[in-house]
């Protein structure tokens, strides 16, 4: 008898993307109930303005939180494997956009 465990068991998951749909945002809220995690996406067609802002949002998508922490265990690899390759990625978007200055006349 061995004295593996069900925690041994590997798994191997096969995903088909036949029926992915695909969205850009630039915009993401998260909110979340005592049971489920809430992130809502959209697009603010207008990240430098200043003021109040009205952004609809398009794709809302509602995990449990074992689901909520893997995935925050996989974008932090990620982000973590792309700012080693390309540096630090600046969340201000006024920081990291440089408008050009007109030549002077």
């Amino acid at each position: 008898m061995s004295d593996g465990n069900a925690q041994d068991a590997q798994v191997e998951m096969k995903v088909n993307e036949n029926e992915a749909h695909a969205a850009y945002a630039n915009f993401a809220r998260v909110t979340a109930t005592p049971e489920e995690v809430i992130v809502d996406f959209a697009l603010n067609p207008n990240p430098f303005a200043t003021g109040v802002q009205e952004i609809s949002v398009n794709h809302r998508l509602i995990m449990n939180f074992f689901t909520a922490k893997r995935l925050l265990s996989a974008l932090a690899m990620t982000i973590q494997r792309h700012e080693q390759n390309f540096g630090n990625i600046e969340l201000d978007v006024r920081k990291r956009v440089t408008v050009p200055i007109p030549p002077a006349k």
